[in-house]
């Protein structure tokens, strides 16, 4: 008999119970989640698209993308205290109302800086959205499920990205553009009224339901804790690289490099990265248990970052290629680059509940702030080179850009193999009830 006077089968009870409502609630969180990857990913495909609707450049274009993850890294450690203090019901509904906000002036904006604008805002409202499903999923089930649930809500997930491909460009080009936001933007608002209706912040009984909340003063201090911690470092390094790397390609330069290097119509280019995403969500359901079954979650993030980097190397380095070397190169860094939820997981097993929605934050911010310097970067390396007379972008530019991020995630990489691995049979002795 258990404390309390329960018994074991009783437990057992109370435990699928909680894991029925747990999966509910972080499936809801999963499909608001669909939004975000929608609107991140839809440069890929309508780039070109706005490069001539509003006459602007590479470098422009570049901007543009990097807007989102700049808004979206500029609220992380904010919805980090947020979470933390008031919970992610809260937290999500309203990040996701000023998402809305923003889709709506980037959808009707009539020039660049306007457009600008609403890409920010939506990237600061969707800040939230993948720190609320990993704080729900840290209080709602054991610490060994927390890879597996979180790649379940990255691939669900990337069903927005498989939107933002193939079916955008047919949309775009039935309907136009903006007439396809216009209805993500919908979308996202009735995913916020879901997330108030569905979401609880935690199980009845846990701890964070009768905390008593810190003050400004103690929430800068876990902050600093969290800074503080030199296991963490390593971690972010890769955090940096990983995800923007393989993002500047998928999400922004893949497209216009199949189509202007290798004559890809824009249906067929967005049919690669459609491939490319699905190849992600497969990744996502294979590399989400891994830690698991091998008791590591460095090293599979290291294996799986190694994969990336050759990909990367050899569209730097073949010249000339039949196109079927690029379009196997950018499907396989689809599927390697789902080992990134094993750097996430990695680094948040080093943070306890009450700091957990912070410590989740700073992993965040790397990750995002990573990508948008990346994708700003990525325009002004591949605007520095003179373009074709029929103002196409050259293979040489191209080869230049992915030389550049071959070599940031090999430095990446080599600072990550310092880090000290976490492993899930460590946590799960750490947490099993005793009798």
């Amino acid at each position: 008999m258990r404390a309390g006077g329960s018994t074991p089968t009783q437990d057992s009870g109370r435990r699928r119970s909680v894991d029925r409502r747990g999966l509910v609630i972080v499936a809801t969180l999963a499909t608001a989640y669909m939004a975000s990857h929608f609107f991140r990913a839809s440069n890929v495909t309508i780039g070109l698209d706005l490069m001539r609707d509003l006459s602007i450049g590479p470098e422009a274009l570049g901007a543009l993308t990097g807007a989102f993850f700049f808004g979206f890294a500029a609220m992380q450690i904010p919805c980090g205290f947020f979470f933390d203090r008031f919970g992610p019901r809260r937290t999500v509904v309203g990040m996701l109302m000023l998402a809305t906000v923003g889709g709506i002036i980037f959808t009707t904006a009539p020039t660049w800086p306007v457009l600008l604008t609403g890409r920010a805002l939506m990237g600061a409202g969707f800040g939230a959205m993948l720190i609320g499903s990993m704080v729900v999923i840290t209080r709602w089930f054991p610490p060994d499920r927390f890879s597996t649930l979180t790649a379940i809500v990255l691939s669900i997930g990337l069903l927005g990205n498989l939107g933002a491909t193939t079916p955008l460009a047919w949309a775009s080009g039935a309907v136009g553009w903006r007439s396809v936001f216009g209805a993500a933007v919908l979308f996202t608002a009735s995913a916020a009224i879901a997330v108030w209706m569905v979401v609880r912040d935690a199980p009845p009984g846990h701890p964070f339901l009768a905390r008593t909340p810190e003050s400004i003063r103690q929430m800068l201090q876990g902050l600093a804790q969290v800074l503080r911690d030199p296991r963490l470092r390593p971690i972010l390094a890769l955090n940096f690289c990983n995800y923007a790397c393989t993002f500047t390609v998928q999400g922004l330069w893949g497209g216009p490099f199949l189509r202007e290097v290798h004559g890809l119509g824009p249906v067929e280019a967005a049919n690669v990265l459609l491939a490319a995403v699905m190849a992600y969500q497969l990744g996502m359901l294979v590399f989400g248990p891994l830690d698991r079954v091998f008791d590591t979650r460095k090293w599979i993030a290291i294996a799986g970052t190694m994969v990336i980097v050759a990909m990367l190397a050899t569209l730097a380095i073949a010249s000339a290629p039949p196109v079927w070397v690029p379009v196997g190169a950018i499907i396989a860094m689809g599927l390697f680059s789902a080992s990134s939820t094993m750097v996430m997981t990695h680094g948040r097993g080093i943070f306890t509940d009450r700091l957990i929605g912070r410590g989740i934050a700073t992993i965040n911010t790397a990750v995002m702030l990573g990508v948008a310097c990346m994708q700003t970067l990525s325009g002004m390396i591949v605007g520095a080179f003179e373009p074709l007379p029929d103002g196409a972008r050259s293979e040489t530019a191209y080869r230049a850009l992915f030389a550049t991020l071959t070599l940031l995630l090999i430095v990446a990489l080599a600072i990550y193999s310092r880090s000290q691995d976490i492993k899930p049979s460590h946590e799960m002795r750490a947490v099993r009830p005793k009798d």
